[in-house]
């Protein structure tokens, strides 16, 4: 049986629950994080010593690292569909993953999401937040071209590449700030948006974060 520890509204989290959801993987979910604590225990440092979620352990095999665990757990149950043999045919959706991982979501997450909607407005940091807010519109841009002559980033189905940077839609188009005309991002969102594991995993409410730092 598939383990997997983590909040459901933690960021990363999400990334892993929605390729399960996508590869119908039987499994068990562990709350762990926030709330739920655990995170400093012994067993959930013996499984990863940095104390963090999400973390998986697949039949004895634990794997920790939301990134790692997508290409894990794609090599493993997606082979055909979310994996490729051909190293150039995964490496398409490898660097979308990467991007989002260094580029997108350190902006979006870090920048918008944690220092407008979390942040209390007494704490923000304006002109910082200003300058993240324009740098996602960018972003969204540059995803607005690239998509322009596909449904999909890696292509014309459905894949890996989609779910780093497919994301932070909910979450981005969810919260009041000043976006771009991005209508080739709007369609493939609403494309992601009719998939069950994405309305199941990753449009879960989030309003009782705002205003918090504290889980």
């Amino acid at each position: 049986m598939l383990t997997i520890w983590g909040r459901r509204d933690a960021f990363n989290v999400q990334k892993v629950m929605w390729l399960v959801g996508e590869l119908e993987l039987a499994h068990k979910h562990t709350p762990a994080g926030g709330s739920a604590g655990g995170l400093d225990d012994p067993a959930f440092l013996a499984m990863n010593p940095h104390g963090r979620v999400p973390v998986i352990d697949d039949g004895g095999t634990v794997v920790w690292e939301s990134h790692t665990i997508l290409r894990y757990l794609s090599a493993r149950y997606g082979v055909g569909t979310f994996w490729s043999d051909d190293p150039a045919a995964r490496s398409r959706a490898e660097r979308w993953m990467d991007w989002s991982a260094t580029t997108l979501q350190p902006d979006f997450l870090t920048g918008v999401f944690w220092g407008f909607y979390r942040t209390p407005e007494a704490q923000r940091d304006g002109p910082a937040v200003t300058d993240k807010i324009a740098r996602c519109a960018r972003h969204m841009e540059l995803l607005d071209r690239e998509l322009a002559d596909r449904p999909y980033l890696g292509g014309d189905t459905f894949g890996l590449a989609d779910i780093p940077a497919g994301l932070n839609l909910f979450r981005y188009f969810g919260i009041p700030i000043e976006r771009p005309s991005v209508p080739n991002v709007e369609a493939w969102y609403q494309r992601l948006r009719e998939r069950p594991p994405y309305r199941e995993h990753v449009m879960l409410p989030f309003d009782h974060l705002f205003g918090r730092l504290a889980f």
